[in-house]
């Protein structure tokens, strides 16, 4: 396993700059930081595998460059893992030239390996319904095989589930965004929420009837049971009463998908994917999904076009007598 890329900066002056340079110029967060030198130290291993940092960074040349992608390649690695690498190297050695650290970047020329073109798994709306509805059921299956009514708890997480569910599908957000939300962010009246996303930028989602309906039983039942607390509370919470964690609301989704009967290998990203594509079949238009998405390139955004594309053709292929 790749060593912390943090712990390595401290020991590498051209690195640990770079790190500073991440933090305070680029305002990244502590994950996307430890990804781009847990990169660069891979490297570094497999450039000098018995040398301790601080590394010769300025010894590396185009052809070393060349074997770090063959030895991922003949590791099996992903293309898209491969070209997440090369890139954090790019922009490493970019930096180290701008600092007159470096006098070329071996990794300019070098491709990256062709990347497939699979779609994103999305859910059909009657999926997404199912889905939707599977904490309810879930709780009524409870209170069925025990014979007993939901404690106030157990109501606590049948309300705080079809809350995190409605929300994730009306505003499209990313896992972390929602784990994150406080309830300073949430503007029930105005029917938005306010996520902060990937290089700590905010923007704001618009929230759909359902989803405010759900929130509101989610956040009255919480503060019945631990008070309502100041603005920054997190607005889910464990049954401890502490913040809910991205992890948890992965393991949460997996059981509702099992309670749904649907595919229990799909990830939280699924109902963003799901967002998208059902507001471009219905006709919204690419700009305003970038926006909702919060897609810092509308290039981004077009791979849900694709997905559109594709539903039509097999709605065209189950449809249509000559197809």
């Amino acid at each position: 396993m790749v060593e912390s890329g943090q712990r390595a900066a401290e020991d590498d002056t051209a690195l640990r700059r770079y790190v500073d340079y991440l933090q305070s110029e680029k305002n990244a967060s502590v994950h996307t930081v430890d990804a781009y030198c847990r990169d660069i130290v891979q490297f570094a291993r497999y450039q000098w595998p018995d040398q301790p940092s601080p590394f010769a960074w300025r010894d590396v040349d185009q052809l070393a460059a060349r074997g770090f992608v063959v030895a991922l390649s003949r590791a099996a690695m992903a293309p898209t893992t491969t070209a997440r690498k090369l890139s954090s190297l790019r922009a490493f050695y970019r930096f180290l030239e701008r600092e007159a650290m470096c006098t070329l970047n071996p990794f300019a020329g070098v491709r990256s390996p062709r990347r497939g073109h699979d779609l994103p798994k999305v859910l059909s709306r009657e999926e997404i319904g199912r889905l939707l509805d599977a904490p309810a059921q879930r709780a009524e299956r409870h209170k069925r095989v025990s014979g007993k009514p939901l404690s106030a708890e157990q109501q606590y997480a049948l309300r705080r589930d079809t809350a995190l569910l409605e929300v994730f599908y009306s505003t499209g957000a990313r896992l972390n965004e929602l784990a994150g939300l406080r309830e300073s962010d949430v503007d029930l009246l105005g029917s938005v929420v306010k996520v902060r996303g990937k290089g700590k930028k905010e923007r704001l989602c618009p929230l759909g009837g359902p989803a405010c309906k759900a929130l509101r039983a989610c956040l009255k039942q919480g503060h019945a049971l631990w008070g309502k607390g100041e603005r920054q509370a997190p607005v889910f919470h464990n049954l401890r009463g502490g913040g809910l964690t991205g992890r948890s609301i992965e393991r949460m989704l997996k059981q509702q998908l099992i309670e749904a009967g649907l595919d229990t290998t799909l990830s939280p990203h699924t109902l963003r994917h799901s967002f998208a594509t059902h507001l471009l079949d219905a006709g919204a238009d690419l700009r305003s999904v970038q926006e909702l998405l919060g897609h810092a390139s509308v290039s981004t955004t077009q791979i849900y076009t694709h997905v559109s594309v594709e539903h039509l053709k097999r709605v065209y292929e189950e449809a249509h007598p000559r197809a």
